[in-house]
């Protein structure tokens, strides 16, 4: 399974993007889908994941409220709605598929991910 991360870019403060994965695979419909990222000297960090079924849901703390993960199986697409934008949200963002099924927010236990894309959100 190969994923694609798309959407990033530069932002103001209280601005919004839209983060989209693209996996390769028909597979991808079984797999729960996360969202992590990871900003300049800090590790990476779980965002948002969702289940298979796109019933379930599992957020950070620090994003609850603000952004909005959903996924689009006939296009085997995941997006990452990112509202009201800090300039601590900056980071490079990367989608994750786990075989489980299961949205968890442990990044070792995601076996796939894409390449990453960078947002910035400035003050």
């Amino acid at each position: 399974v190969q994923l694609q991360a798309s959407g990033g870019g530069l932002v103001q403060a209280g601005g919004s993007l839209r983060l989209s994965c693209t996996a390769t695979a028909p597979t991808f419909l079984t797999y729960a889908m996360g969202w992590f990222r990871r900003a300049p000297g800090k590790e990476r960090e779980f965002v948002a994941a969702i289940r298979y079924t796109g019933r379930t849901t599992n957020y950070a703390d620090a994003v609850k409220g603000r952004f909005t993960i959903s996924r689009d199986s006939g296009k085997n697409t995941v997006h990452l709605q990112m509202n009201s934008l800090k300039p601590e949200d900056t980071a490079v963002y990367y989608c994750a598929a786990d075989r489980t099924h299961i949205p968890t927010t442990h990044a070792s236990n995601y076996d796939y991910w894409g390449q990453g894309t960078l947002v910035t959100v400035s003050s």
